[in-house]
């Protein structure tokens, strides 16, 4: 009877059960995101600890009942739980859903820190290359170049763009993404820089400089895919890829836009001179900020290291090289795969579509429906805005599809045909415009729907093969160059010899479509053995 006339000497209450088994490591006590979850199991074990209202015996029903841990209500029922293969094996408990991370948590994240930047710097990257397809209409009327000779000077960048992907993926699987990426922006930056003095030297100074800048931007996209796979857990990858594409297409619009207005104020130095030194500045923030992986960064919580870990589709991988590590990566197992050949295709037709575009639209509204120069920037710059939204909103789509348990392999090829199918059947719209303004809108629904290849192939190139995911990159980026090439020449020589900028764009209606097709039969979301070393992995089949 003691106990009960004096609570306090009361003998202590058993230790609380531990928590079903979870995939996700436990937030610290002082991090932020974890207060719901701390108030509902460990506030009331505090609280009965301090009581002191008499209560019944510990071996009560009652004082049992009293001490069952109170489970953490989930935010969302759909949540699953991730293998590391990246497939969905079941719906997360009520206490994993608890520990996934919030809308707060993930935007003042570490790692949405480092895809921020990555936006920043593929901004950059495109404004850089857009310029040109601006200053293009000045240096043809100045220099007398014709129509095919201006889609040539065009497409030198994608010159040096052809060389340098499959080396800078193979560097960047080797090396990490915070090098690569930084030697690549302040070589982008230093040709941008100078372009305008080239173009006043000489024809072969201007093209050289074209050549450099498609060499340092061909690793732009390998280092993003590297690091988004380092960075993001797989349930989160397709928004992240969605964020830092957003950021690459958005940089077509403030290429755009901006330089016309930057060249009426300097010449054709203007837009040169400020998004070079726009990268400058960006390559000190990056080199002082950004580590290659989670593991390295000094200022990362446990918490979001562990979420990372426990969401990625590969094991952790040491900082170190071993000695019988190479860089030079298994190209005949590579190509030997079908979904291999899919990510090829897909590229391909991604980059012609999308350089076509690119560079042929303001010349397309300025001959076509007789709009100035400026105005014909605008029309082509407003479908990139819109890109960059709706690239987003299909991100998270996508993420939804596959933690509502719709499988990896039906998300992405639902995510591509939209990509591809989309795009085709707006170029045929876009050809029976009569005005500028409905040409434009035909363009923005081409452009919006082609931004769901971003979580199609794009993502998907790190599902197959994490650990070659650079240079898978690499090869269908050069594929997608090729293609690019093709696209930017043949255009100008298509409009020459026919007549018409409508029967390339129906031409490549049908490619867009043709493509669509090939995806959806050969590829997969599953993980693919390249590396017949690796006893743990089976070819073709999952990884769990």
């Amino acid at each position: 009877m003691a106990w009960l006339i004096s609570p306090l000497r009361r003998p202590p209450l058993p230790s609380l059960p531990p928590p079903p088994p979870t995939s996700y490591s436990r937030r610290p006590a002082d991090s932020v995101g974890s207060a719901g979850l701390r108030v509902s199991s460990r506030a009331g074990a505090i609280s009965r600890r301090k009581c002191f209202w008499p209560g019944p015996a510990p071996d009560s029903p009652t004082a049992q009942r009293g001490r069952e841990p109170v489970e953490a209500k989930p935010e969302s029922a759909s949540r699953v739980r991730v293998s590391p293969s990246g497939a969905p094996s079941g719906p997360l408990s009520d206490w994993e859903a608890a520990q996934a991370p919030g809308f707060v948590e993930f935007i003042t994240s570490e790692r949405v820190k480092v895809v921020a930047m990555l936006a920043l710097a593929l901004s950059l990257c495109n404004a850089d290359r857009v310029v040109m397809s601006v200053v293009i209409v000045p240096l043809s009327l100045s220099h007398g170049w014709s129509r095919s000779f201006a889609g040539i000077v065009q497409s030198s960048f994608l010159w040096g763009y052809l060389i340098s992907p499959i080396a800078g993926g193979a560097l960047v699987d080797y090396y990490g993404g915070k090098v690569v990426m930084g030697w690549g922006v302040a070589l982008w930056s230093l040709a941008t820089f100078l372009t305008p003095w080239a173009a006043e030297a000489s024809l072969l100074a201007l093209l050289a400089m074209r050549v450099l800048l498609g060499i340092a931007e061909g690793v732009a996209l390998p280092c993003m895919n590297k690091l988004v796979a380092r960075w993001f857990p797989g349930a989160e990858r397709a928004r992240a890829v969605s964020i830092a594409m957003a950021g690459f297409t958005l940089g077509n619009a403030i290429g755009l836009t901006l330089s016309p207005i930057l060249m009426s104020q300097g010449g054709i130095y203007g837009p040169f001179v400020i998004f070079g030194l726009s990268g400058f500045l960006w390559v000190l923030v990056w080199l002082s900020a950004i580590t290659s992986t989670p593991d390295q960064h000094p200022q990362i919580s446990k918490y979001e290291l562990n979420y990372i870990r426990s969401g990625r589709h590969e094991p952790l991988e040491p900082n170190t090289k071993s000695k019988t590590s190479s860089m030079i990566p298994p190209f005949k197992r590579l190509l030997s795969k079908m979904p291999t050949w899919s990510l090829i295709v897909a590229n391909a037709m991604h980059s012609w579509g999308f350089f076509v575009i690119l560079s042929w639209m303001p010349i397309y509204f300025y001959s076509v429906y007789h709009v100035d120069l400026r105005q014909a920037a605008w029309y082509s710059a407003v479908p990139w805005s819109v890109m960059a939204f709706v690239g987003y909103l299909g991100g998270m789509w996508s993420d939804l599809l596959i933690q509502g348990g719709t499988s990896i392999s039906l998300t992405r090829k639902l995510m591509q045909s939209i990509g591809f199918i989309g795009p085709g059947i707006a170029l045929i719209g876009l050809t029976t415009a009569k005005q500028p303004s409905i040409a434009s809108a035909w363009l923005t629904l081409a452009i919006g729907l082609k931004s769901f290849s971003h979580s199609g192939f794009l993502v998907n190139l790190q599902e197959i093969s994490p650990k070659y995911s650079g240079v898978l990159h690499g090869i269908s980026n050069t594929a997608g160059t090729l293609a690019a090439i093709v696209g930017t020449v043949g255009a100008g020589f298509f409009v020459e010899l026919v007549g018409s900028f409508r029967g390339f764009l129906l031409l490549t209606s049908i490619l867009y479509i043709s493509a669509a097709i090939f995806w959806d039969i050969f590829s997969t979301g599953e993980r693919i053995n390249f590396d017949e070393t690796d006893l743990s992995l089976h070819s073709g089949s999952t990884v769990s």
